[in-house]
């Protein structure tokens, strides 16, 4: 009769582990610097990239007939440009603003031919950039700078002079505030007017008409003038910058002649009860007016008005 063996477990100490073969220990670093280069793969190839992005970005160019926001871009040819600023009479002592500025042709040539100070208002932040970057090649960064808005938003009212090249529905919608800016500031449109507010001068380039606009002060109403110790009542009736009126002379009320407001300047004439013409010059500020008076037969004096 045979002996059975023992089936008895033996203690896991007891159970021998063999060492891993040599090909194993060399496999698991391979690997992990496998996996690591898959890792960094991607950004590896991060930085160029992103250069080129940035590359792609630096040169920008803008397409004739690309939308905007109310707009499709058509740029203002350069010798129209220049016309536009002479209508103007831009000088150093200018803050011009253009309105949808595009690649900021206008802007910047307001800096660099008229030695003016300049600022553009465009909504479409690749052109803003690209703006920013040619008035640092053209050197009058210091003069000029473009900025990303909307023109409805935004305040223009510190500029003396406005130039834009819009279409006539927004032309309208700006016409009110624009109506509102400082007696005197010059706007300049491209191609398009503002309907029944008649420009002060409109040019032609080849076709392509540029207008010029004064901003006139409000003289709407009843004015109190005095002029040589008398006092006269005079009324003014006024649409944008053309003006009537009359002025109280007893019991007739006479019709002033030859009545013209530009900015803030104004003058107009009347015949007295003994048919002495009297010319009168002067300017408007806010409820006041004051300027020279000239009576036929060399008189000359100085007269004021202001609002009843």
């Amino acid at each position: 009769m045979q002996r059975r063996r023992s089936l008895r477990a033996r203690p896991l100490a007891a159970l021998s582990v063999s060492a891993p073969p040599r090909s194993a220990l060399l496999v698991a670093p391979l690997a992990a610097l496998a996996l690591a280069a898959f890792v960094a793969l991607p950004m590896a190839g991060y930085a160029p990239e992103a250069a080129a992005q940035a590359a792609k970005k630096e040169e920008f160019a803008p397409q004739v007939g690309q939308a905007g926001k109310d707009v499709i871009w058509v740029p203002t040819p350069e010798e129209l440009v220049e016309r536009m600023l002479r209508m103007a009479q831009a000088t150093s002592k200018d803050f011009v603003i253009d309105l949808g500025s595009g690649d900021g042709r206008i802007a910047i040539a307001a800096a660099k031919k008229a030695g003016a100070r300049a600022m553009g208002i465009e909504y479409n932040p690749d052109m803003v950039e690209l703006s920013n970057r040619k008035a640092r090649e053209e050197g009058v960064a210091g003069q000029v700078k473009f900025v990303k808005a909307d023109i409805f938003e935004s305040d223009f009212s510190q500029a003396s002079v406005i130039t834009m090249y819009l279409l006539p529905g927004l032309n309208l919608k700006l016409r009110p505030k624009l109506l509102d800016m400082k007696p005197g500031t010059r706007l300049v449109s491209h191609q398009f007017n503002m309907d029944d507010w008649e420009p002060d001068e409109r040019d032609n380039l080849e076709g392509r008409a540029a207008y010029l606009w004064i901003v006139p002060a409000k003289v709407q109403g009843g004015w109190k003038l005095t002029a040589g110790g008398e006092t006269h009542d005079v009324t003014l009736t006024q649409r944008y910058q053309k003006v009537e009126g009359s002025v109280k002379l007893g019991r007739i009320e006479a019709g002033l002649r030859d009545v013209a407001l530009r900015g803030d300047e104004i003058k107009f004439a009347w015949v007295d009860s003994a048919g002495v013409r009297h010319e009168f010059r002067g300017r408007v500020s806010g409820a006041s007016m004051e300027g020279t008076v000239r009576s036929e037969g060399g008189r000359e004096g100085r007269w004021t008005a202001a609002r009843r």
